[in-house]
């Protein structure tokens, strides 16, 4: 196993959609390349795949709360963006991204990537009308515009039992765009 990404470290949010359980293959195979990998949930997200499957694949805990006092953090939306090297949301719902183009922090996720200084890679997927949506893309375009990098989404079979684009990235492509966008520079923890 080539574990060329040892020393970084990535924050794997996971949004509410179907393709939530496919985050679990991502998160494994950068923990296999090497990287630190810590996990933040929404609570839509927690509907779809628990905690659990992640805290295991991490050996690290999960974040689902902003006011988890017991976490022991203070401010995890803080603590968390300033040794990330990298935020990869994969799924990236169309709320998540709403939320992200509009700069609403009411839950840990978004409020992370408002405080994030390090590049962020979202993976859509929805609908195929949701991605077609006007609103949609001009918050995509938003997203792009401030430097957010995109993988996806794909054409294929969606959840909603229909063919079009929406389907999130296949995770071997997820995990090699955020590859290429964490060695352009080294870890943080070596500067």
């Amino acid at each position: 196993m080539d574990r060329d990404l040892t020393g970084y470290e990535v924050i794997l949010g996971v949004s509410g959609g179907i393709a939530a359980y496919k985050a679990a293959s991502v998160c494994s195979a950068l923990v296999q390349r090497g990287c630190g990998v810590s996990v933040v949930m929404t609570a839509a997200a927690q509907q779809f795949v628990t905690p659990l499957t992640f805290r295991a694949l991490t050996d690290r805990k999960v974040h689902t709360d902003m006011f988890d006092l017991q976490a022991g953090d203070g401010q995890p939306h803080i603590h968390l963006s300033q040794r990330a090297d990298l935020i990869v949301i994969a799924p990236a719902t169309a709320h998540l991204i709403a939320e992200m183009a509009h700069g609403l922090a009411g839950e840990l996720l978004p409020c992370l990537c408002l405080s994030a200084d390090c590049p962020i890679l979202i993976a859509p997927t929805m609908n195929d009308r949701m991605w077609a949506h006007p609103a949609v893309q001009e918050n995509v375009k938003t997203l792009a515009d401030r430097g957010v990098h995109q993988v996806g989404p794909e054409a294929g079979w969606l959840a909603c039992r229909t063919v079009g684009a929406g389907r999130m990235s296949d995770p071997a492509a997820i995990v090699a765009r955020a590859a290429d966008l964490l060695k352009q520079k080294p870890p943080r923890a070596a500067v």
